[in-house]
């Protein structure tokens, strides 16, 4: 007999799990006292947020579900943002809280609250555990809907008193559950339409979103590509699966995107999108696109596929093997001429002038991919920064861009590279964010230097919250309220305070250098710039 603490401990344990991240309170301390009993590393990080964000980073560069835990009500309460955050990106998370005693759940006691019931429109699936013997089960189910299918965060809430419960031993072996089986395998007849619609085409184009990268089909996406002689856009989420000089890759689409890919899309008669929800940012009118061209969909999640835009050859299934299929098919050589109409727009860029007195950010992101290692992570933040990093980092062979989409949460950067870093302990991991979002997340710089993680921050200093002011400025009449962040604080000063190492970059002239000492570092590293408040998105802006 073991507790059922022991026996989730024990879970982790069976499937792998290496580091958690979490921050403890009373009633997730049965499972703390069972887990200093292992050799699992524990991260403790400064807000349970960030748990759930580190857990993120750490899940995307490991492709399996990683562990985040809290405490019930309020620790719980703030891990909602970060587990909503993963379920709007597919990212796998076991997310484990700490719940009142049973008999005490709804008679509002200390630090009670209806973590299920709060988190039900954002999770894969969630457990409250009443039943301390159904634990290994439980566990088991929870590893393998995460990680499964369209991936995601699963939570786990287990009572106090359920946790110091004593029970049998022993971790299932299988998964047996009737009610969920993912679809993985692909309808043939469904490719021969595919590769039949690609080798008519004309003008085809291919889009790949964040699902490439779940699906762990990064090399299939680009053999179909060059196979089939296709070009190809990325979403903000597809972003570093093809280099960014590769002759077939044309940026990233949508109202962020760049001229190329987004007039590829309008002229192309073939759409095949792979992975991609099809989001507002990425095609904001779906029906005009898709008039007078044919929509290929391929998608794990067949309630994504046709939700935004009109579909003509659906595909339900693992992108990885239909990818695999589909680069096995013999095409003609007959896009010579789209792809020379396309190599045109593409070279026709606007250029980014220097910014006297400040630091160009757009310029400066160039500058920094070109000094990284060609496998560095880049992991920004949401606001202006997120899209000079999406359309101005240089991204090579092995290269990863990290990023919040679809909950656009501000304050992911910092803890996310954490877990990326422990994750890949070998490659460089550098965070990009504004003033506003680092306020957002700065205490973790207390965990980085408690885990000697050297991830390499830097901060773009406007002092305005950037994105709204410049969506104020273009849509409402310049009219700037609640923008304002002032001057303060000093961000190199405060890495300082921790025992980081910092400096300030003021301008152009100081780039390359500031640059080369980050790089350099063996360390973690703050670098402050000073970018000017009217900076636009925009390249050329």
């Amino acid at each position: 007999m073991i507790k059922a603490a022991q026996a989730m401990v024990e879970a982790l344990v069976k499937e792998g799990v290496r580091v958690v991240f979490g921050y403890p309170g009373a009633t997730i301390c049965p499972f703390y006292d069972e887990l200093a009993k292992t050799d699992i590393h524990h991260v403790l990080v400064r807000h349970e947020a960030n748990a759930g964000h580190a857990a993120s980073g750490y899940a995307r560069m490991t492709n399996r579900p990683a562990v985040c835990v809290a405490t019930s009500g309020p620790g719980a309460t703030n891990l909602l943002t970060a587990i909503a955050t993963a379920y709007a990106d597919s990212i796998p998370l076991v997310c484990i809280t700490g719940q009142v005693s049973t008999d005490q759940i709804g008679c509002d006691v200390f630090q009670e609250v209806d973590t299920t019931g709060a988190a039900q429109g954002f999770v894969k699936h969630s457990f409250l555990v009443k039943d301390a013997s159904t634990i290994p089960e439980i566990m088991k189910q929870a590893f393998y809907i995460a990680g499964t299918g369209r991936k995601g965060p699963v939570l786990v809430d287990v009572p106090q008193d359920v946790q110091n419960t004593m029970i049998e031993g022993g971790y299932p072996e299988e998964v047996h559950m009737r009610t969920y089986r993912p679809m993985v395998k692909p309808n043939s007849l469904q490719i021969a339409r595919i590769r039949k619609a690609v080798a008519e085409s004309e003008r085809p184009l291919l889009c790949v979103g964040g699902g490439v990268f779940l699906s762990g089909a990064v090399k299939e996406a680009i053999a179909f590509a060059e196979k089939a002689r296709i070009p190809a856009v990325s979403t903000m989420m597809g972003l570093s699966i093809f280099e960014t000089d590769h002759p077939l890759y044309l940026g990233m689409l949508g109202m962020h995107g760049v001229r190329s890919a987004n007039a590829a899309v309008s002229r192309c008669d073939t759409l095949i999108m792979v992975g991609a929800r099809v989001g507002d940012r990425a095609i904001r009118s779906p029906s005009l696109v898709a008039e007078g061209k044919t929509i290929i969909h391929i998608d794990i999640d067949s309630a994504e596929i046709g939700k935004n835009i009109p579909v003509d050859i659906p595909l339900v299934g693992d992108c990885r093997g239909i990818l695999a299929e589909l680069a096995e098919g013999e095409y003609p050589d007959n896009h010579r001429g789209w792809l020379d109409e396309l190599a045109q727009v593409k070279n026709d860029v606007s250029t980014n002038p220097e910014t006297l007195g400040f630091v160009n950010p757009k310029l400066f992101i160039r500058k920094l991919s070109d000094t990284l290692p060609s496998n560095a992570i880049c992991v920004a933040d949401v606001g202006q920064n997120q899209i000079w990093c999406s359309n101005n980092f240089g991204f090579r062979t092995g290269a990863r861009f990290l990023t919040s989409g679809g909950m656009g949460t501000m304050g992911y950067s910092l803890p996310c590279a954490v877990g990326a870093k422990l994750a890949c302990p070998d490659r460089e991991v550098v965070v990009v964010c504004g003033d506003g979002s680092f306020q957002m997340m700065m205490a973790e710089l207390a965990t980085i230097v408690q885990e000697d993680i050297a991830v390499k921050i830097i901060v773009m200093k406007n002092k305005r919250l950037g994105m709204v002011r410049e969506l104020q400025t273009k849509q409402y009449e310049d009219h700037q309220i609640a923008v304002d962040i002032g001057d303060k604080p000093d961000f190199a000063a405060i890495a300082g305070a921790y025992g980081i190492e910092a400096d300030k970059c003021h301008t152009m002239d100081e780039a390359r250098e500031k640059i080369e000492k980050l790089v350099a570092s063996k360390k973690a590293y703050l670098l402050e710039c000073n970018v000017s408040k009217l900076e636009s998105t925009l390249n050329g802006g």
